[in-house]
């Protein structure tokens, strides 16, 4: 189990879990709530770094969302910076999946002073992956009508706990490459239950004025990018795209994977890690 902590900065008292030990490094998503379980894209990075999982403003029991601009990538990027200072850290390192890797891409943008690297994977740097047809978030998707239906359900505070588990499910099946992979995930210690507030003011909001691929040129930290190649949210070629913008980018592509490769090529994902 990850251990709790609550911390008290010039922004609000925020919650977080720690696990593992070295090298100090942040992990967080844009609308998940983590606990005590952890979480299976952190799992990995506790056996090279310290890691701080963190629940940004509005999920868990960290600070309530005042105003609904509290939300914004840049805004949560302030939250982790007074995070960091509150816990005495210079730098650490950060990681993040899917937002969380946008946010990793924000972070590294607005503040790379504070950074000793980044890693982000099955990202994009800009709303277009929203209008790839391989994207079950593009209208052309033939997913498309069913995902809208599915976040309209969880962001309903009437929908009831046991719906919400088969949308979870139906959600998770369209980001697997195999059902199998799926499965076996959740038998394991895991945490990450949707939020449904900030799922969507990043959907109907945050992601429309989402674009920092010119501003990834000037990034100079030791960035890390990884794609599923069958990634069926953010296609590999925005991944590519983030690689080929970023001077100091490393991509690996995980072939036999959609959107979760560190649970369905869990073992060359660990491997990545250790060349970061």
């Amino acid at each position: 189990m990850w251990e709790q902590n609550f911390i008290e900065t010039s922004r609000g008292r925020f919650e977080y879990f720690v696990r593992g030990e070295g090298e100090p490094l942040a992990i967080t998503h844009f609308y998940m709530s983590f606990d005590e379980r952890g979480n299976l894209f952190a799992e990995p990075f506790t056996e090279h770094y310290k890691v701080y999982l963190i629940n940004v403003r509005g999920t868990g029991n960290s600070a309530e969302m005042e105003d609904d601009k509290q939300f914004s990538f840049k805004e949560i990027v302030k939250d982790l910076e007074a995070i960091r200072e509150a816990l005495m850290l210079e730098k650490w390192a950060f990681a993040g999946h899917s937002t969380g890797g946008m946010l990793a891409l924000q972070y590294a943008v607005d503040t790379p002073a504070s950074l000793t690297k980044i890693v982000a994977g099955c990202t994009a740097a800009s709303k277009a992956y929203a209008s790839h047809p391989n994207s079950i978030y593009c209208a052309k998707n033939k997913h498309f009508n069913r995902i809208v239906e599915i976040m309209e359900l969880l962001n309903n505070p009437d929908t009831a706990r046991e719906e919400r588990q088969k949308l979870d499910y139906e959600w998770a099946l369209m980001s697997y490459h195999s059902e199998e992979k799926l499965k076996l995930a959740l038998t394991r210690p895991n945490s990450g239950r949707t939020v449904g507030r900030n799922l969507d003011y990043f959907r109907k909001v945050q992601v429309n004025s989402f674009d920092i691929r010119e501003r990834l040129k000037s990034i100079h930290i030791p960035t890390y990018i990884f794609a599923g190649r069958h990634d069926a949210q953010c296609p590999v070629e925005f991944g590519i795209e983030i690689a080929e913008l970023t001077p100091t980018a490393k991509l690996t592509i995980f072939e036999q994977s959609n959107h979760n490769p560190f649970i369905e090529e869990e073992e060359v994902f660990k491997e990545f890690l250790q060349l970061t």
